[in-house]
């Protein structure tokens, strides 16, 4: 697979986000399909994993350090801290020094390593400065236990003001077709400054891949039952949209998930987008993507098919929109 890079360190041009082997979208799938998926992805050419301490509230981070610490040295370890308290057993943002550098001590055992490589601030505690938060993430690139700081979820202002404090090296939020918030500030920031850009959710959670065709079979647990785009009506206009783009994945030889992720490949080197699968199938197939070229006549396509004007709804239901820092689209505000 082709490389990118996140400050020094080389990645895959394509990471495995691996949230969905723990969290949000309903059951984790059975240990043996998990291992499966994480071994796999090594061999398939994956060298960046994204996990994080909410994820099952320390499952992932145990999961990914069980399964791929013996494999330690062949791939850049993601995690997130600043959504748990201390101990990473409750839920609730908490981005105190205090806080994020216990929490980083808890992460570590987990993941059963002596450094993490890129270590995020999940969300902006608005209780706490930005230049405190990072200032603790600082301490903790000083003391050896982290490599690089990033960010999740924050807008350009916040990227600047925590990039005074220390050099950030990774901004992630959530980008695709249907999700166009960074193209408002944030991707011109991370060009501008030399962060990288990561994008969760890059198939539109799953949608864009064609794996949501009726919201009401989506399980007990799935956080996609409460989004806006994913209910009623804006649920039906948004399968309209879904229909062209699979014609034009189908035009351009590739899947709908590789058309996603090849899209966001060729907008700019510093993209790099991290799907999640528990489908040992589907982590290959996203890997392939790399290895898709678009013309600039699908490129453009896939702008005017799916946008942040076409697709109906917001991406987050209100409670969870306030959690994070990002700018909104005009349908949003």
């Amino acid at each position: 697979m082709q490389k990118r890079r996140i400050g020094s360190l080389e990645v895959s041009a394509i990471g495995l986000g691996c949230m969905s082997l723990s969290h949000a979208y309903g059951a984790p799938p059975p240990r043996e399909q998990a291992e499966q998926v994480l071994l796999g992805a090594l061999d398939a050419g994956y060298t960046f994993f994204d996990t994080a301490a909410v994820y099952g509230l320390g499952h992932n981070e145990t999961l990914v350090g069980e399964v791929l610490s013996p494999h330690r040295d062949r791939f850049v370890l993601a995690s997130k801290c600043g959504i748990t308290d201390a101990t990473g057993t409750q839920r609730g943002i908490d981005g105190r020094p205090e806080t994020i550098k216990a929490l980083c001590e808890v992460s570590l055992k987990r993941l059963k390593t002596d450094v993490i490589d890129l270590y995020y601030l999940h969300r902006m505690d608005r209780q706490v400065p930005i230049e405190d938060s990072v200032g603790a993430l600082a301490d903790l690139v000083a003391a050896g236990k982290i490599r690089s700081i990033g960010l999740s979820e924050v807008s350009a202002p916040t990227l600047r003001k925590a990039h005074a404090v220390h050099p950030v090296a990774a901004l992630q939020t959530e980008y695709s077709p249907w999700t166009r918030n960074p193209e408002i500030a944030v991707l011109d920031a991370c060009r501008e400054l030399g962060v990288a850009f990561v994008a969760f959710s890059p198939v539109g959670r799953g949608f864009l891949a064609g794996g949501v065709t009726d919201p009401a079979k989506l399980e007990e647990g799935d956080f996609r039952r409460s989004m806006p785009r994913f209910q009623g009506a804006a649920f039906e206009a948004n399968m309209a949209l879904y229909r062209r783009f699979e014609a034009l994945a189908s035009e351009a030889g590739c899947t709908t998930a590789q058309l996603c992720l090849a899209w966001l490949l060729q907008k700019d080197e510093i993209i790099i987008p991290i799907p999640g699968t528990t489908s040992p199938d589907h982590m290959r197939e996203d890997a392939a993507a790399a290895g898709v070229t678009l013309s600039e006549a699908v490129m453009a396509r896939v702008d005017q098919i799916v946008n942040g004007e076409t697709v109906t709804g917001s991406r987050y239901a209100p409670a969870m929109q306030a959690s994070v820092d990002t700018e909104l689209m005009p349908t949003e505000g």
